[in-house]
């Protein structure tokens, strides 16, 4: 089958769509990170947050990013306390439980339930639940629709 100039378009497209949305998600690579209501330091913070926290990033201006949480709210970061190299996640509700393995027969680790805005880096998924690691380095699972991933 040979590809016309039609279908080769339509793949660039997908690709590109793809893509962009891949690139649209950071994580907070620092301890600890400002979010402000504007491009500079000269702006209010609005909320710290730690290590790991997923955002998507909406736009750049300068040195800093316009970035989205799970809950629609936009704030500004700065560019050098964020990455794209790994994926992150972050609880959506109070007292999840997080686990030893990927199913609810496993146990939960001892220092679970987390609460909501908990951050963690994603190692990997595996079927419907997520091998996480939080700033410590401890690990566990998670189930997916209990977390916000970016």
């Amino acid at each position: 089958m040979t590809k016309t100039p039609l279908s080769l378009s339509i793949l660039t497209i997908v690709f590109f769509l793809v893509g962009a949305d891949a690139a649209m998600a950071l994580c907070i690579k620092k301890e600890k990170a400002n979010l402000r209501k504007g491009p500079s330091t000269k702006h209010e913070k609005i909320w710290q947050v730690y290590q790991y926290m997923p955002f998507k990033l909406l736009t750049t201006k300068g040195d800093w990013k316009k970035v989205k949480d799970l809950d629609g709210d936009s704030y500004w970061v700065h560019a050098r306390l964020t990455t794209q190299k790994y994926k992150c996640a972050v609880i959506r509700k109070d007292k999840t439980n997080l686990r030893t393995g990927p199913s609810t027969e496993h146990p939960k680790v001892n220092w679970a339930p987390v609460d909501k805005y908990f951050s963690m880096k994603v190692l990997r998924i595996k079927n419907n639940w997520v091998h996480v690691e939080d700033a410590a380095g401890d690990k566990a699972w998670v189930y997916n629709p209990l977390v916000w991933i970016q």
